[in-house]
């Protein structure tokens, strides 16, 4: 139970007596400003000494930095703010959110869930999330140790990755779904298009994934090894359309942002995912019919090109081996057969 814990998507506070209560993404369009003045304008119920006390503590982080209260907010600045005292609110609201079951028995159900959904709960995304939905239509979903407000939830993809997930309706099945998720047990298949050709058609990448120091929210590759914890994708070509390539993922360990880290790492970033540089034209030409392709392209998937295509395990309490399969969503295929189109065609 304790191990099942260093998996990516529930790891433990480092600092336990400290507890993140707002993280704030600061707009392109804001003015310079005072942190304490912004702090005070943006969190409700704050006053101007209690933001004050909390970063004279050291409570309050700049992109990752202490900062002062004269220090003045700039676009783009990513601020977090700490207390001693963990969220209050970890009651999760059942929603009414239509879910598409693959599979459903006494002991687990299969969900394929749509691109833009978040899995669950957390600050900034309280509602409308895949785990508001299980407790509205599941009563009394098992919870893992130190997991609270993540009923069922034994593992999970991105928000704006399509695909299968499976979740545990009892006790027995979250306990035994979760060691196999850590001893790696779990056959796990995403189809990503990625810019460019790789120059191999089959490889495995082997770098540690960790936090990168510059940004939190971002995740960086560490051949060396030297930071981040273990992480091994076997990857596949399917498909060369000359400046993108459709590439079969499979996921030996299971890190947060693990395929987009590491298709990045090698130089083939995902499709239109902003947070690793894909949206941005990374292969190609300079011509203005190309990046008005590129834009169209880029409208027809709005998010990173990523679907969990399929998931292999053995029941966790009749032992039979499950299999299954979640096509790729309609916007997907569209965007390949675009690509398809204009290599054909040029």
């Amino acid at each position: 139970m304790t191990t099942y814990q260093e998996e990516e998507n529930f790891e433990e506070e480092e600092e336990v007596e400290l507890y993140e209560h707002h993280q704030i993404d600061v707009d392109k369009g804001q003015t310079l400003t005072r942190i304490d003045k912004f702090l005070t304008d943006k969190i409700a119920n704050a006053t101007r000494n209690k933001v004050q006390n909390a970063i004279e503590a050291g409570h309050v982080l700049v992109n990752e930095n202490k900062v002062k209260s004269n220090y003045k907010i700039k676009p783009f600045d990513q601020i977090r703010i700490f207390l001693e005292k963990p969220v209050a609110d970890t009651e999760v609201i059942p929603e009414n959110i239509p879910l598409n079951i693959v599979y459903e028995d006494d002991h687990l159900l299969l969900v394929d869930k749509p691109a833009g959904m978040v899995v669950h709960p957390a600050y900034g995304n309280r509602t409308g999330t895949l785990v508001n939905a299980l407790v509205y239509y599941f009563n009394h979903l098992p919870t893992m140790p130190g997991n609270t407000g993540r009923p069922g939830l034994v593992h999970r993809i991105d928000k704006d990755t399509s695909g299968l997930l499976v979740i545990a309706k009892s006790e027995e099945a979250m306990t035994n779904l979760a060691n196999q998720f850590f001893h790696h047990h779990i056959e796990r298949t995403y189809f990503a298009l990625v810019w460019g050709e790789p120059a191999e058609d089959q490889g495995t990448i082997n770098a540690h994934i960790g936090r990168s120091a510059k940004d939190r929210r971002v995740m960086e590759a560490f051949p060396d090894g030297s930071q981040g914890k273990h992480a091994i994708t076997h990857y596949k070509v399917l498909k060369r359309l000359r400046y993108v390539s459709l590439v079969q993922c499979n996921l030996e360990t299971g890190r947060t942002h693990q395929i987009r880290a590491h298709m990045k790492h090698i130089g083939h970033p995902l499709f239109n995912d902003a947070t690793y540089g894909g949206d941005k034209i990374r292969k190609g030409t300079q011509f203005s019919k190309y990046k008005t392709f590129i834009k169209n392209c880029f409208e027809i998937l709005p998010r990173q090109a990523l679907h969990a295509m399929s998931l292999g395990f053995t029941h966790p309490l009749s032992g039979e081996k499950m299999y299954f399969e979640s096509p790729l969503p309609e916007e997907f295929q569209a965007l390949i057969q675009k690509w398809e189109n204009y290599v054909n065609f040029e």
